[in-house]
């Protein structure tokens, strides 16, 4: 049996609040957001409204029945659970799932342990894959994008309201051709998927302003796409018609978005930067596996949910030496 013993955390003098923090990263999210709301439709709108005003609620609610200052629903946190939740959501989902997923998220993913700072997986994949295993047919029922085409799921009904539907269609991951053309399509975000995950160029360009900002640091998205990068380079070079290539792996599904939203996420992921490497590389060829000989297409939150439990382990065995310890000062 492992003892875990109390660390020194990394502390530092920023500027950075974790509300500066949150909203950063909700920023640096918006493009990527507002590009698959064009590309998917208002029913994508919809979809991302549910799922973060649902979580500002679920909060405001876990802290009033703790009696703690509800105020603190407003710092961004479930926001941005939502908001990451909606993202990884096929844009036909129905709204009670929607609704459903992130109040999971918020009371089960993170109050139940505590509260901001204290959840042991994140909570955003912790409700994915809760809506993946009980409802698979609903959350692999993927849209085909038809941009400017905002009523290509509206249908008039007597009534007067308007009913969504969606034509759906396979994505890169279950088994469309992996030609120069669809990998210029993934980057870009004209390939079906899920809401926010289809475009690798804006998921990078917001990652990049992230690293910029040094709120998330390089170890785990350079880990994250090598460990992915790697055995798919390898796989594809050994059997090509098996194994999908290293760019339709790094710009397919949520492979970009999990290297700097998910598996950057500061609560669930090594303090260390050793941590952070072997962390990160261990999501990645978690993915990779999963894809590859896996019974679902896509491994991202799987690994992510993974890699969360055994943080704390590799946090015990990789922490930096404390300075002053007899580790530095050779006693």
């Amino acid at each position: 049996m492992i003892n875990y013993e109390p660390s020194s955390g990394p502390f530092a003098h920023t500027r950075n609040s974790s509300v500066r923090i949150m909203y950063t990263v909700l920023l640096s999210l918006l493009p990527a957001t507002i590009f698959g709301i064009y590309q998917f439709g208002l029913g994508s709108l919809r979809t991302v409204l549910v799922c973060c005003v649902v979580a500002v609620l679920a909060e405001y609610a876990s802290l009033k029945l703790m009696q703690r200052r509800s105020a603190a629903c407003m710092d961004g946190s479930a926001l941005l659970t939502g908001l990451l939740l909606a993202m990884s959501l096929p844009s036909t989902v129905p709204m009670w799932l929607a609704a459903m997923g992130s109040a999971f998220a918020i009371i089960v993913g993170k109050q139940i342990y505590g509260g901001l700072g204290q959840n042991l997986f994140n909570p955003a994949m912790l409700a994915r894959v809760m809506l993946l295993i009980c409802f698979p047919v609903e959350m692999t029922n993927w849209a085909v994008p038809t941009p400017l085409d905002f009523s290509h799921n509206l249908v008039t009904v007597p009534d007067g309201w308007l009913q969504f539907d969606g034509v759906t269609a396979a994505t890169t991951l279950s088994g469309l051709s992996k030609t120069p053309e669809t990998i210029f399509s993934m980057f870009f975000g004209t390939e079906g998927g899920s809401l926010g995950e289809t475009s690798s160029l804006l998921i990078l360009a917001g990652g990049l302003l992230l690293l910029q900002r040094r709120i998330i640091h390089w170890a785990i998205p350079l880990s994250f796409l090598a460990g992915l990068g790697f055995p798919s380079l390898i796989g594809h070079w050994f059997a090509p018609t098996t194994f999908l290539s290293l760019p339709a792996q790094i710009f397919s599904g949520g492979a970009m978005l999990g290297a700097f939203y998910i598996a950057t996420d500061l609560v669930t992921s090594p303090t260390s930067v050793r941590g952070q490497l072997v962390y990160g590389a261990g999501c990645g060829l978690l993915i990779w596996l999963i894809r590859s000989f896996g019974n679902y297409p896509e491994g991202v939150a799987f690994a992510v949910l993974i890699m969360n439990a055994a943080s704390p382990l590799i946090d015990h065995y990789l922490r930096p030496a404390i300075f002053g310890s007899r580790s530095v000062a050779g006693k």
